[in-house]
């Protein structure tokens, strides 16, 4: 619990730099759409086209930032790069990884999102047969669910984040790592890449 009041002002960083970039794609995507129903508006095939083909890449831009965003929150938790920084770090990391971690985050993103529907039909909707006390019970078991998941994810972004070092081969040295987040490592036993090399296996 001491490394806590340590990074989350990186991690704050981090997130508004996110939310300005997040911003900024937005604007410049609802420009892009503007000019697009401006250009392509008048026919309805070219139209319904160009809606999809901008939708589809609309999308993958957005997964992409998620991607980079959540990697970028281990950058600032186990690394001094913070903000801007860590965004560029984990950009740079991914490359080479691009796939594996879009395979990854995109079944950790499906889940999450179930784990919302359910809770929307069962708790919120519900049925006219349902009590409340079948819903409180619901409503605990995606909490439960919910929270089990989101540990899951986190680790999900560690892992990933091992997996990219290794694969740019850069080493990893938990004794420094443990001194930047001031935690207690007890006896000294430097790890460096060639113990790491994950890229061997196949992921």
């Amino acid at each position: 619990m001491s490394v806590v009041p340590k990074v989350w002002k990186r991690l704050v960083v981090t997130f508004i730099w996110n939310f300005v970039i997040v911003f900024a794609y937005n604007v410049a995507s609802l420009i892009a759409l503007f000019l697009g129903a401006v250009l392509f508006g008048s026919g309805p095939v070219i139209g319904t086209v160009f809606l999809i083909l901008f939708g589809v890449c609309y999308f993958a831009g957005l997964f992409y930032i998620t991607i980079v965003w959540h990697l970028a929150t281990v950058v600032s938790v186990l690394e001094e790069s913070y903000g801007l920084n860590a965004m560029a770090k984990s950009q740079a990391l991914i490359k080479g990884k691009m796939w594996v971690s879009f395979a990854v985050f995109f079944v950790v993103g499906v889940f999450f999102f179930g784990i919302q529907l359910i809770f929307e039909f069962l708790v919120v909707v519900g049925s006219d047969g349902e009590g409340v006390g079948a819903r409180v019970g619901f409503g605990i078991f995606c909490l439960v669910l919910m929270s089990i998941w989101m540990l899951f994810g986190l680790i999900t972004q560690t892992i990933i984040y091992f997996v990219c070092k290794s694969y740019h081969h850069e080493n990893i040295d938990k004794s420094s790592l443990a001194d930047h987040l001031g935690g207690y490592l007890g006896e000294y036993v430097p790890l460096k890449s060639k113990d790491v090399q994950l890229e061997q296996f196949e992921v």
